[in-house]
């Protein structure tokens, strides 16, 4: 294996790794949050906002691995 080939698989590694903890995590917290909503529906604002700001964590992470992915492309 060349190098152009190891650092291609090494950037879709990092990408593949690092969107699945993510993809994994808001699939979990869309699930919960509807199965709050369902339990208690008059907490909807306060149950809303707690997903929201936890789906934007957890896509932080996803960024993070793009932005080494492309650290990785482009050195």
């Amino acid at each position: 294996m060349d190098a152009d080939a190891a650092k291609s698989l090494s950037i879709a590694l990092t990408m593949a790794v690092g969107a699945l903890g993510p993809a994994i995590g808001i699939g979990m917290i869309g699930s919960k949050a509807m199965e709050a909503l369902g339990r208690n529906p008059e907490a909807e604002s306060s149950v809303r906002t707690a997903m929201i700001l936890s789906i934007a964590f957890a896509e932080a992470v996803a960024i993070y691995a793009l932005v080494v992915a492309l650290i990785l492309k482009f050195t």
